[in-house]
């Protein structure tokens, strides 16, 4: 009984120390990773876990008429399978960062599957559209002792505002509420176009969308804009600049 719990208490120790501490630190001081914008009057929309065949063209037609731009965080093995709406989300003008392959927990990774599950998005993303992905988020916004090593080269990004939109409520209305009572400068909103992963509502996105709706107009009266991450870490904007002079 002695030796059992000896191994329980050793391994409890080397998963709190491979995934759960590393994930609490780099988080609490934001170490490595962007959670707001720089710009004033702009929001980013972020939108996980896609592409998903049913949610994501919606999304992309709501954008499109209140010509919103977003970025989106895509499970790489859902884009093989859907690879005319990464296609879209270029030709449209959205940012696409790479999620995982799988939807996979980095907690439960090896060194080497950490690796691969990022290299390996970013190789298919960049097939698909002919563009190496430069923003990363890992799925969770869960980190391993490994995670920043191999995520190296790209922008990690988390968000300030998260709404548990992968739960369907009782209706959209209280989800538009908070949509609206989180608007402020340099917000970096966390949505998701699929609900098909562990722990969500497969038809979530359903409300999700009809708050979306309502929530657009809203932002555009109180003067601000939804841009893509690129605009709104000034990236976009310094280049702008820098051609007009």
């Amino acid at each position: 009984m002695q030796i059992v719990l000896w191994i329980v208490s050793i391994g409890a120790i080397l998963f709190l120390s491979y995934g759960i501490v590393p994930t609490v630190l780099l988080r609490m001081l934001s170490i490595g990773m962007v959670k707001k914008g720089e710009l004033k009057q702009t929001l980013a929309l972020t939108f996980d876990d896609g592409p998903n065949p049913v949610y994501t063209p919606q999304v992309l037609d709501l954008l499109k008429k209140y010509d919103v731009k977003a970025t989106f965080f895509v499970v790489a093995e859902k884009a093989l399978d859907h690879p005319d709406l990464i296609r879209r989300l270029k030709q449209e003008g959205h940012s696409i960062g790479i999620h995982h392959y799988h939807h996979t927990n980095s907690w439960f990774l090896t060194p080497w599957s950490t690796k691969r599950e990022i290299t390996k998005s970013a190789e298919i993303i960049e097939n698909l559209t002919g563009v190496k992905p430069v923003y990363y988020r890992p799925p969770y916004g869960r980190f391993n002792l490994f995670t920043n090593i191999f995520a190296r080269g790209y922008t990690i990004v988390l968000w300030s505002a998260i709404f548990q939109d992968w739960r369907k409520g009782p209706d959209s209305s209280g989800l538009q509420q908070r949509l609206i009572a989180q608007i402020s400068e340099g917000q970096i909103y966390l949505l998701h176009d699929d609900g098909e992963d562990g722990g969500a509502d497969s038809d979530a996105p359903i409300q999700m969308i009809e708050a979306l709706k309502r929530f657009l107009p809203h932002v555009r009266r109180r003067g601000f804009h939804c841009v893509s991450l690129e605009e709104h870490l000034g990236k976009k904007t310094t280049v702008e600049q820098k051609w007009s002079v």
